[in-house]
C-alpha cells in the first residue's frame, strides 16, 4: 500500500514537474511568438514608413517634374518675347532710320526752298520798286514770326543813325502827308559804330514806324536815336500822337496775331516780328508805359 502511494506521489511530482516545465515552455513560446510579433508589427511599420516616405518621395519628383514643365514652359515663352521684343527693336530702328532718311530729305528740300527764297525776296528788293520791297518784307517776316530762333550774326559795322535813316527810308515816312514826321539823332549816336547785322536791325526798327504811320491820324510821329554807353546800347524810341495802348496791354500786343483794333489793315505780326528779331540781336522792344502825353512810345534797344 505504502508503496502504491508512494508511486502516485512520484506519479504526480512527476506530472507536476512536466506539467511545470510544459508551462514553462509555453509561457517562453508565448513570449517568444509576441516577440516575433512585436518584430513582425516593427517591419511593418517601416514598411508603412517606407511606403509612405516612397509615396512622398513619388509626389515630390511629379512636383520636380511639373515645376520643371513649367519652368521650359516659362522659358520658351520667354525666348518668345525675346524674339518679339527683338524683331520690335529691329522694325523700330527700321523706322527710326527711314525718319532720319526722310528728315534729311526734308531739310535738303527746306534747304533748297529757303535758298530759292532768298534769291527771290533778294530780287524783290533791288527792283526798287516799293510795292515788291514791301512784298519781300513780309515774306521776310513769315521766317522772324517764330521765337526761339538762334541768334542773328552781327557782322555788319555801321553808324547808329544808319540803321534809323534807313527804316525811315523802306517805311516811306518821307512820303506821309497827313502827318509830320520828324527824326531826331543825338550827336553822340551820330559818332558811334554798331555791330548788327544792318538789314534785320533795320527790319525791325521799320515795323515800329509802321505801326506808328497807321494807327497816328494826326500830329506827328518822331523817330529819336541815342546811345546808352553805360549799357552800351543804341536805343532807337518811335513816339507818335495816336490812340494809345493802355499799359495792361504791354506785353499782349507783342503776342502774333493780336489786333486791338480791327479797323486798320494788317496781321498783327509786326510788333512781333520786330520783338523777335531785336532779340535775336541781342536787345529787346517795349512799350514805354511811362508815357503820360496821348500816343505811343516804343523803344528798340540794339548792342553797340
Amino acid at each position: 500500500m505504502i508503496y502504491v502511494i508512494v508511486v502516485l506521489v512520484v506519479i504526480i511530482l512527476v506530472l507536476g514537474f512536466a506539467l511545470h516545465t510544459q508551462s514553462k515552455n509555453n509561457s517562453r513560446q508565448a513570449e517568444e511568438q509576441q516577440r516575433l510579433l512585436d518584430d513582425y508589427q516593427q517591419r511593418v511599420n517601416e514598411q508603412q514608413k517606407l511606403l509612405e516616405d516612397y509615396r512622398a518621395l513619388e509626389k515630390n519628383f511629379d512636383n520636380v517634374g511639373e515645376g520643371y514643365e513649367q519652368a521650359l514652359l516659362a522659358f520658351d515663352k520667354m525666348n518668345e518675347e525675346q524674339d518679339k521684343a527683338r524683331a520690335a527693336n529691329e522694325a523700330l530702328q527700321q523706322t527710326v532710320t527711314n525718319l532720319q532718311q526722310t528728315n534729311n530729305q526734308m531739310q535738303e528740300e527746306a534747304q533748297k526752298k529757303a535758298e530759292v527764297m532768298q534769291d527771290v525776296i533778294a530780287a524783290l528788293q533791288a527792283s526798287g520798286d516799293p510795292k515788291l520791297t514791301a512784298l519781300a518784307g513780309k515774306i521776310s517776316d513769315m521766317d522772324d514770326l517764330k521765337a526761339d530762333l538762334p541768334p542773328f550774326e552781327r557782322t555788319d559795322n555801321v553808324m547808329v543813325a544808319q540803321v534809323a535813316e534807313e527804316a525811315a527810308r523802306q517805311a516811306g515816312a518821307d512820303k506821309v502827308q497827313y502827318i509830320k514826321f520828324e527824326q531826331t539823332v543825338d550827336p553822340s549816336a551820330a559818332a558811334t559804330m554798331l555791330s548788327t547785322n544792318l538789314k534785320k536791325a533795320v527790319r525791325a526798327l521799320t515795323h515800329l514806324i509802321d505801326n506808328a504811320l497807321k494807327f497816328t491820324t494826326e500830329g506827328s510821329v518822331t523817330l529819336g536815336v541815342n546811345v546808352d554807353m553805360d549799357k552800351m546800347q543804341a536805343i532807337y524810341c518811335v513816339e507818335d500822337t495816336g490812340a494809345g495802348i493802355d499799359a495792361a496791354e504791354a506785353e499782349h500786343i507783342f503776342e502774333p496775331y493780336v489786333k486791338l483794333n480791327q479797323f486798320f489793315d494788317g496781321q498783327g505780326v509786326g510788333l512781333t516780328v520786330a520783338r523777335n528779331i531785336a532779340r535775336r540781336l541781342g536787345g529787346d522792344v517795349v512799350l514805354d508805359t511811362t508815357k503820360e502825353t496821348p500816343g505811343t512810345r516804343f523803344v528798340l534797344s540794339l548792342p553797340i
